[in-house]
């Protein structure tokens, strides 16, 4: 496909398609201009799995470690993806690990207490979740109490009303099967390369699709030798994550078989793939971004600020309500310090590390997964090495202070360079 150009004169110009090479060379020329995304996120789990690899190879790279990567930071990770949307704005919400106890707790009454079904439960979890989101967003948008005090205030109720629904420090077991199966059960194999398979299928259509309609408009597009490497590389990942998650991970197979992918991982999928088309592909998502950057500028172009602010509290509330519910999963039980200890700070540290900029406007929902694996191998992998949990904090806040410096940074490079 070539385009062309008319210049006076003389006859129309063509313009070659884009190649593989130009195409690196444009990515590498925004990379230094600032826009950095992923990368870093990507490159510090490769140095984080290698290093652990090899200081503890056969307990790290055991499958039955790989599984419980997933679900050891599933909980964070969907606390994560809520928090995404409120960092894109330039806000920040510091009650969302206790919302999500909150939400475990009312479950848990829902379920064991009540004796409802898991349904109404979850129904009820999530509604809280919103209930909690819209609260906080109407005293941010309408009343114009800063975010930070706000849900610091939210954070300290919260721990008091879980304290509260757990009658001040009882512990509430879930035994429900369909719940307990969230984080604790696993895919049948061929169900989890039957998934794999419709994954790859889904993105390849979405990929080539979206190429062809550019092509046809006649707009520069990635080169199809892009296109198909990164279908490629999707294929590979969940081929290479399949296979290993379905091999046997029972000590004692005679007495339980363990194998297959967690269901908690198809969970975290979809809600990756909802939450990125409703960024990507909405103008509600465009509508965020332009928030995000300037907030002064959307609302003259007719945007419902307030709305769009009000909106992504309830966003990452709920997404909150979800990961107390996987966290109540794992668990079987909720307990006070369900949302409480490390679950914020873990949270946060995920949407940035992955690449989420505190500043608004520059994010991913996909940040959210690619900080909570750096997280969750970090807590994982010192675990193994028997490192205490003082050194987990510190190392986790160092390379969260790296993950704030890498996008100061970047903004900082941008804004020189001009392309911010």
């Amino acid at each position: 496909m070539t385009t062309t150009a008319v210049r006076k004169g003389g006859p129309a110009a063509v313009t070659p398609p884009p190649t593989v090479g130009s195409h690196l060379r444009t990515y590498w020329s925004r990379v230094r201009g600032g826009d950095v995304g992923g990368l870093p996120a990507v490159l510090g789990l490769v140095v984080l799995c290698t290093v652990f690899a090899v200081m503890r190879p056969s307990s790290f790279l055991s499958a039955g470690n790989f599984a419980n990567l997933f679900t050891q930071g599933a909980a964070v990770t969907l606390i994560a993806m809520g928090l995404v949307f409120v960092l894109l704005l330039g806000e920040i919400d510091l009650s969302a690990g206790f919302a999500s106890g909150v939400c475990a707790a009312v479950l848990a009454n829902a379920v064991t207490v009540l004796g409802y079904p898991w349904w109404v439960a979850v129904l009820a979890a999530v509604a809280t979740g919103v209930v909690i989101g819209t609260s906080l967003g109407l005293l941010v948008a309408k009343i114009g109490i800063p975010s930070f005090v706000v849900t610091l205030a939210g954070f300290l109720a919260f721990q008091g009303i879980v304290l509260m629904l757990v009658k001040e420090g009882t512990n509430i077991s879930v035994r429900d099967e369909v719940l307990v199966a969230i984080a604790n059960r696993n895919l049948s194999p061929v169900l989890g390369w039957v998934l794999a398979a419709l994954a790859v299928a889904g993105y390849a259509a979405v990929q080539l699709l979206r190429h062809r309609n550019r092509v046809a408009r006649g707009l520069i597009t990635d080169p199809i030798a892009v296109v198909a490497v990164r279908i490629g590389a999707l294929a590979v990942i969940l081929g290479t994550a399949v296979y290993i998650l379905n091999l046997e991970r029972s000590r004692n197979v005679l007495v339980v078989s363990l194998k297959g992918v967690p269901i908690v991982v198809p969970v975290i999928a979809v809600l990756l793939i909802v939450w990125t088309f409703v960024l990507q592909r909405t103008s509600y998502g465009r509508h965020v971004y332009a928030v995000g950057g300037n907030r002064e500028a959307a609302r003259r172009a007719g945007i419902e600020v307030d709305r769009i602010r009000i909106s992504v509290f309830v966003i990452c509330s709920s997404m909150a309500a979800i990961g107390g519910i996987v966290a109540a999963s794992r668990a079987n039980s909720v307990d006070p310090n369900t949302g409480g200890s490390n679950v914020l700070l873990y949270a946060v540290g995920a949407a940035v590390i992955g690449g989420t900029s505190l500043f608004g406007g520059k994010g991913r929902v996909l940040d959210a997964v690619l900080g909570g694996a750096v997280v969750a191998v970090i807590e994982n992998g010192m675990g193994l090495m028997g490192y205490s949990a003082g050194v987990k904090y510190v190392v986790t806040g160092v390379v969260l202070l790296l993950a704030a410096s890498v996008d100061a940074l970047s903004r900082r490079r941008a804004a020189a360079t001009g392309t911010r």
